[in-house]
């Protein structure tokens, strides 16, 4: 089955083309970073502008790489939830008007279920690599989401946990601007932080109370933003590596202590099969620390590349086939997209 997937929910626009939920036979994304380093920040009017002006062109690449015509598609799937809610819009609205016109089923997609299928596409079992099925856990990390999600089947989801304020993602993003880091922060902090001294200082860690696996990351993003305006106020001087450095650490801690208490739990965690998903599981120390303590625990540990990491159609397309294989409901000229929504919810 050739499902044709959209994504727009944030500020790249994605096109893919998938067969049976694994094969990946295009993979298109135009992305807007140039455009919004100009302001340190995605500026949504703007976003959804450049998802207008490039999604029309880029289906077309698509189906050239992948050597297809229109006719040749069995479905389009399409991200509706959670993102930006003009960007959002831009994609669900080509999406149904194309789905219209083929007269072909139109699937939508959760952006955090898609995430989780990026995997399904990575570890297909055609080289050697074991192939991902349901049931595991997962680690999600995109944007306002860092969750720990038990995948039960391929539409199956419950929540483990979930971060009650700013996720890893934001909290990123924030203290890379204050020390004036270019848009987009996340991977330039990844890279700074290898030049500093990671003991510099201690950040404060929080707990959330009767919620063991619950991220809170707010905290430690206003320490972190209290020390540097202490700092300039002071006129003192500050090396930027070793804030960095030290403020990485405090997340990476954070996250792995979470996982590690799941690691712990027989409950909880059966499977032995834990997969990383989203944006942010492209950071490097986050990822060797992870793969450090799935050793420790014997933990078969399933990472994407880093193609996949960030906002792609491939995952969206990969999980479109999932939704509509197991019978969920398609949707209609009627679709709607939603700024948010629980991956529970849907």
């Amino acid at each position: 089955m050739l499902i044709l997937g959209f994504e727009s929910s944030c500020d790249e626009t994605a096109v893919a083309i998938v067969r049976d939920g694994r094969e990946i036979l295009a993979n298109k994304i135009s992305s807007q970073i140039e455009i919004h380093a100009l302001y340190g920040g995605v500026v949504p009017e703007i976003a959804s502008r450049a998802h207008t002006e490039a999604i029309s062109s880029l289906t077309n690449e698509a189906l050239e790489e992948a050597g297809l015509s229109l006719s040749d598609i069995d479905a389009i799937a399409v991200t509706n939830c959670p993102g930006l809610i003009g960007a959002l819009l831009v994609g669900v609205n080509f999406a149904k008007s194309l789905a219209y016109k083929l007269g072909i089923p139109l699937i939508p997609v959760h952006h955090i279920r898609g995430h989780i299928a990026a995997n399904y596409c990575y570890f297909d079992g055609n080289d050697g690599r074991e192939l991902l099925v349901p049931p595991f856990t997962s680690l999600v990390m995109s944007g306002g989401h860092t969750s720990l999600i038990g995948v039960n089947g391929y539409t199956d989801f419950e929540i483990l946990g979930a971060t009650r304020d700013d996720a890893a993602g934001e909290a990123f993003d924030k203290v890379a601007r204050l020390l004036s880091l270019p848009y987009p922060g996340g991977a330039k902090m990844d890279k700074l932080a290898y030049e500093g001294d990671k003991n510099y200082i201690t950040f404060p860690q929080a707990q959330v109370k009767d919620s063991p696996f619950d991220f809170s990351f707010s905290g430690l993003k206003t320490a972190a933003i209290n020390y540097i305006h202490k700092l300039e106020q002071n006129k003192a001087e500050y090396n930027k590596a070793d804030i960095a450095a030290s403020y990485t650490d405090a997340v990476v801690k954070a996250i792995t202590k979470r996982v590690e208490l799941l690691f712990e739990d027989n409950e909880k965690f059966k499977t032995k099969k834990f997969v990383l998903a989203g944006g942010v599981s492209a950071n490097s120390h986050i990822r060797r620390a992870i793969a450090e303590l799935a050793d420790k625990y014997g933990v078969k540990l399933y990472v994407p590349p880093l193609s996949l990491c960030g906002d792609n159609a491939v995952m969206i397309a990969s999980q479109g086939y999932y939704e509509y294989t197991v019978g969920n409901k398609t949707a209609g000229t009627n679709l709607n997209a939603y700024a948010t929504m629980g991956i529970d919810e849907v």
